[in-house]
This record gives C-alpha cells, structure tokens and sequence, in this order.
C-alpha cells in the first residue's frame, strides 16, 4: 500500500474516533432514548459536544477532498517523497484540529485547519505535473 493510502486509511480510523467521542459527549446533553428516536427536531448541542459535533463534521468535508487527492494520486501513479510528506501534514493538522476546536483555540484552529486544507490542494494539484 502507498503511504498515502496508508495515511487515507488513518484518516478513516480519526473519523470512527471522532464519531465516537461525539457520541459520548452529546449523550451526555440529549435526554436518554433521544439518540434511538425519529430525530424529527434537530437537536443543539452546546459547549464541547457542539464542537466536537462541528469538528466531526469538518473532517467528513475534508475527508472528501484529502481522499480524492489521495485516489489520483494513486490511480495516476504520481506519488513522490513529497505527496506522502503533504499526507503526513494532512493527518497531523487533523490530528491537531480535533483538541484545537473542542478547546475553542482561536485562532489555532482556523490555522490548523488551513494547513491540511493546503495539504490536500497542493496533493491534488501535483497529480497534474
């Protein structure tokens, strides 16, 4: 497996992670049976859960690109010493975003999220040279 699949297949695992500490948090807020119901009322969640909610969320969107970059990377065979490198920047910025946002790190957070965002761009744009 490339290193960057490798670092994908992290990622993954960081959201399972993250989908469970958001499980853990907000069912600590919702009243019990409210996570087995309908969900017809959106429920909001405030303080850590709501940005460990948010965090969750950003990871999937971002996820989407870091993957994408990752599978033409793969599928072009355009995988270098550098691509990884950006890939290890990826997870590590995600890595960094999780306590960053539930601690409220401003501005650290946004930073830190820009960082793996540029990770991603940058890997994707290299599949083209």
């Amino acid at each position: 497996m490339t290193p960057e699949l490798t670092i994908l297949a992290l990622a993954g695992l960081l959201q399972f992670a993250q989908m469970a500490l958001y499980s853990v948090l907000a069912n600590r807020q919702v009243p019990p049976g409210a996570a087995i119901g309908p969900r017809d009322t959106p429920i909001t969640l405030i303080g850590r859960a709501g940005r460990a909610q948010r965090a969750m969320n950003n990871h999937f969107e971002g996820l989407i690109l870091f993957t994408i970059a990752v599978l033409v990377l793969h599928l072009a065979d355009k995988g270098t010493g550098l691509t990884a490198t950006l890939a290890w920047i990826y997870l590590a910025a995600r890595l960094l975003y999780v306590p960053a946002y539930l601690l409220g790190l401003a501005p650290w957070r946004s930073l830190i999220w820009m960082v793996g965002w540029l990770a991603s761009l940058l890997m994707l744009l290299m599949a083209f040279f």
